[in-house]
Order: structure tokens, then C-alpha cells, then sequence
């Protein structure tokens, strides 16, 4: 097949492409991006430990004290009204351990940085 304009771009319209820092949120610039990413884990595993269940959101509203739809906007990312400690209070309340683990920051950073682990 002839090259030409059918299908194949041509090399000098190269897309320029950034690797990511590994927060999103950071990468776009919103304030509190450590906070925010962590409040997005923990809400990913509330989804999962629902799934796990095979909750209904209103069987799970009621797991958590809170109402469905509300477990509907926590399931979409929709979490500004959700505080951090809240959300690993949900997750003790689905069965799940939550630790938290303090450690020294590598020489590398001067601070130290904020993030959830899960296991299996």
C-alpha cells in the first residue's frame, strides 16, 4: 500500500506527550493533590469492598449511616464532602482493616508524602 494521506499521519505532526508525576491531580494543578489522591484511593477500595458484598447502594447506605445517594456520589468521585477520616471509617464499617503506617521520608525529598496501599 502507496503511502499517502489514507490512514497514516505524517511525522511532522508529532504529538508532544508528558509522562505524569503519578497524581493526577497534581499534574492539573488542584491544590491539596496528596489529600485528594488519597480521598480517590480510599474511595475505590469503599467501591470494591461494596462490590465484594454484592451490596445494593441502598443496602450499603445504610452499612454506613449515610443515605443512597450519597453512596452514589462517593461512588462517581464526588468527594468533597467526605473527609478523610470518614472514608476509612466507612471501610472499617465494610470489613476492612485500615493502618496507618508513619515512616522517614528518603534524603531524596525534604517531605514526606501521603498515600494508601492496598493489599490483597
Amino acid at each position: 500500500m502507496a503511502r499517502g494521506s489514507e490512514g497514516i499521519a505524517d511525522m511532522s505532526n508529532r504529538i508532544e506527550v508528558e509522562e505524569g508525576s503519578g497524581n493526577i491531580f497534581a499534574d492539573i494543578g488542584l491544590p491539596n493533590p496528596e489529600e485528594r489522591l488519597a480521598k480517590a484511593d480510599l474511595a475505590i477500595r469503599i467501591g470494591e469492598a461494596i462490590r465484594a458484598r454484592r451490596l445494593t447502594q441502598s443496602r450499603a447506605a445504610h452499612i454506613l449511616g449515610i443515605d443512597q445517594p450519597k453512596i452514589s456520589r462517593l461512588l462517581r468521585g464526588q468527594l468533597s464532602s467526605f473527609s478523610t477520616e470518614r472514608l476509612m471509617h466507612f471501610l472499617t464499617l465494610l470489613g476492612r482493616d485500615v493502618e496507618i503506617t508513619v515512616k522517614p521520608a528518603p534524603r531524596s525529598r525534604r517531605q514526606g508524602h501521603l498515600r494508601v496501599v492496598a493489599t490483597a
